[in-house]
């Protein structure tokens, strides 16, 4: 049951102690990772652990201005790659159609799936870790400072450290109910009303947080950008050098 246990105790957190983790406990969370399910054993992403303090604050500004991400111990960008097997095919003369949306899709899977191998991992010996979605955004910038090559997008940045006596101390929010979110043989289609109820259980004032969200995130600037860039990602994969 430990390992239930642990599911259920992680939660996000954001501000962390200046205890470096040790390079055993990198290691451990990175293998953990390795051990993660994949497509055909084929690992489609790659792992780049950033250790430059000016590469790390150049993200948190890139990120939409979250300091907590310089200040990281442990900061790993997870990347959906398909760039060994395509080189390896090119290498040996072996003619391949050009990859697709599917593949991409398939790797994004592969790579969230180690990533949260990684999460996991890292809460079982005391180590918190944020995912950081806004690294979908500025792709050209991140591409050219990575190094990425055509078919290699940075999906997923997530930050380890201790976390500090607040974000110990700090609830996990509610999650939704299981009956609301569990259908049997076909998709549960809701009317609103239904719809309303179930997030009534989570954020009691729907209404309220519904708008919230769609300010702080839908109807946002970064969501734009974050649009743009992925749209930018998908082109480049499907298109090529031309399109960089």
């Amino acid at each position: 049951m430990a390992t239930i246990d642990e599911l259920y105790a992680r939660k996000s957190c954001r501000a962390f102690t200046e205890e470096p983790l040790t390079d055993r406990e990198k290691e451990m969370i990175l293998q953990a990772s390795l051990q993660a399910p994949t497509a055909g054993n084929m690992a489609l992403y790659e792992m780049i652990e950033i250790r430059d303090p000016k590469i790390k604050s150049l993200l948190a500004k890139r990120c939409d201005d979250q300091p907590f991400i310089a200040k990281a111990p442990f900061v790993v960008l997870y990347v959906a790659s398909y760039q060994k097997w395509f080189d390896l095919c090119q290498g040996y003369g072996i003619a391949i159609p050009a990859l697709g949306e599917a593949d991409l899709i398939l790797a994004i899977e592969d790579t969230m799936i180690a990533a949260q191998n990684a999460v996991v991992a890292a809460w079982s010996m005391g180590i918190g870790s944020c995912y950081i979605g806004d690294i979908l955004e500025n792709y050209e910038a991140n591409r050219e400072l990575f190094g990425l090559p055509q078919y290699a997008m940075p999906v997923s940045l997530v930050v380890f450290g201790r976390p500090t006596k607040a974000m110990t101390q700090r609830p996990k929010p509610a999650r939704f109910e299981l009956k609301d979110m569990v259908s049997v043989d076909t998709y549960a289609k809701r009317d609103f009303q239904t719809t309303e109820k179930m997030v009534a259980k989570v954020h009691p004032e729907v209404e309220t947080f519904v708008r919230g969200l769609a300010s702080r995130k839908l109807q946002a600037a970064f969501h734009q950008e974050m649009n743009r860039s992925v749209k930018k990602m998908l082109s480049v994969w499907l298109e090529g050098e031309k399109t960089k």
